[in-house]
């Protein structure tokens, strides 16, 4: 009875101490306080934006097919899925030391042993057999470490932190992913309509050389006017090049973005196509909201809930530790001819233990998890300045643009005047062919500059998106 009333005490106890965590700490970081962008353009849409799914904003079939693709083989993608299934079994793993452990045991044997016959001095006797004896014993034995002082609960909310940045790394690559291929996308498309004017250029640039080697023999042009030609259309035949290895190197980057090898990529994305027509509305979002929506500051916050967490484990070394143990089993003996003798045991203990002397030992690692906290707290702040500066740097980078595809777009137009009207003073005789072929040159020239810059505003809008954590919903 006293045994029964002694381990309802300790129970009891368990349940008034187990209720608070005496050696929890807080995980509170305070971020810099932003109200808003400074950089942000003001006729930024407001209309509600899908954040999930902002590549449809481009309003691209083939995008759409890519990206599918991209999420069902990208191979850092598995990766990351495959560390987040590792993850949950930690969890499992820290959890398991909260509740008893149950083992069981069974052994059995046989043997006999030599005595000496009693009253016979040693060395001259008769030695005597026991007959052969089979023993047999199992049973159950239960331990419980009383987690009193919130140790094993703190460890295990550590393990849950981290199984839960193994998610937020997930959804960070997939943000990332979803990036680089839509931005490789783009460049490509405008990479191909650029290769396509350096042709006409070239095209242009020959029929030029063509009618100054005319002129030269008539007398109307020298030898200085065509050694010019041949350079700027040597110059202009060297860029060719360039252009289709770098659109080669984006076909190859997306063949592996997409599971695929590069080569067999290369021809499904052979065909020139257009730049999208249209472009997602710009994200209305607030500082703040980026705390939820980026993947990477939802990683640097569990990280830092982790160290927390062990820091409060590391504190609770220094408390007492409660341990109840219970045994119980069965033993059976039969020794020669004899019937079996069985008996039943059990035992009921309980132990504890408190750190008296260890060389500095738990004040050391406390120490060093403490440590631990401080650097993931300051990595949850610089993420979030990182996170300002990359959504503030979308935004110059997007504004530059659309100022700089204002001036093309004026060039652009000044030019095609030109050449128009060069064209009908031509018709008319009052104009020169190679006067003609010049105004077509020019013409070219700022519409590859313009075509630039309708690139670099495609990819800045998905590089907006990424900075906002576009690519997943909570």
């Amino acid at each position: 009875m006293n045994n029964k009333i002694h381990l309802q005490l300790v129970v009891l106890s368990f349940l008034i101490l187990g209720g608070c965590t005496p050696t929890r700490v807080s995980d509170t970081v305070k971020l810099t306080d932003v109200d808003g962008w400074h950089h942000a353009p003001a006729d930024s849409s407001s209309a509600t934006t899908d954040l999930k799914t902002w590549w449809r904003g481009f309003q691209d079939p083939l995008l759409n097919d890519l990206i599918a693709q991209a999420l069902n083989a990208n191979h850092d993608l598995k990766i990351a899925k495959a560390r987040v299934r590792e993850a949950a079994t930690a969890i499992t793993i820290a959890e398991s030391v909260l509740y008893p452990s149950l083992d069981f045991s069974l052994s059995g044997g046989r043997g006999k042993k030599m005595e000496q016959i009693i009253g016979v001095p040693s060395g001259q006797g008769i030695k005597l057999a026991i007959p052969t004896a089979d023993a047999v014993s199992g049973g159950l034995t239960a331990r419980w470490e009383i987690d009193l002082f919130g140790g094993r609960q703190l460890e295990t909310e550590a393990a849950i932190a981290q199984a839960a940045g193994t998610e937020e790394a997930l959804r960070a690559v997939q943000v990332g992913l979803l990036a680089q291929v839509a931005t490789n996308y783009l460049e490509l498309r405008g990479l191909q309509k650029r290769i396509s004017l350096q042709q006409e250029t070239i095209a242009v640039q020959k029929e030029k050389l063509r009618a100054l080697q005319l002129f030269e023999k008539n007398g109307f042009a020298t030898a200085a006017d065509i050694a010019n030609q041949q350079t700027l259309l040597a110059t202009t035949e060297s860029a060719l090049p360039v252009l289709t290895s770098s659109a080669k190197t984006l076909t190859h980057r997306m063949g592996v973005l997409l599971g695929e090898p590069p080569e067999k990529f290369e021809n499904r994305l052979s065909q020139a196509m257009p730049l999208p027509a249209t472009l997602p509305n710009i994200p209305k979002l607030l500082p703040a909201d980026l705390l939820a929506q980026r993947p990477d500051l939802r990683l640097a916050k569990t990280e830092v809930t982790a160290a927390a967490a062990n820091l409060g484990a590391a504190r609770a070394d220094l408390f007492p530790k409660l341990v109840l143990s219970a045994s119980g089993g069965l033993g059976a003996v039969a020794v020669g001819g004899f019937s079996t003798l069985a008996e039943s045991v059990y035992t009921l203990g309980s132990g504890l233990t408190m750190p008296i002397f260890n060389a500095g030992r738990i004040q050391a690692h406390i120490t060093a998890v403490d440590a631990r906290l401080e650097q993931s707290a300051l990595n949850y702040e610089k993420t979030f300045l990182f996170a300002l500066e990359d959504v503030e740097n979308a935004f110059v980078a997007q504004s530059a643009a659309k100022e700089r595809e204002k001036q093309l777009s004026e060039a652009e137009q000044a030019a095609e005047n030109a050449y128009q009207t060069t064209e009908a003073l031509y018709q008319r005789g009052v104009k020169d062919y190679l006067s003609l072929l010049e105004a077509r040159r020019n013409k070219l020239s700022i519409s590859d500059e313009n075509l630039k810059v309708q690139t670099a505003i495609n990819v800045s809008v998905v590089s907006l998106y990424r900075a906002f954590g576009g690519g997943w919903t909570i």
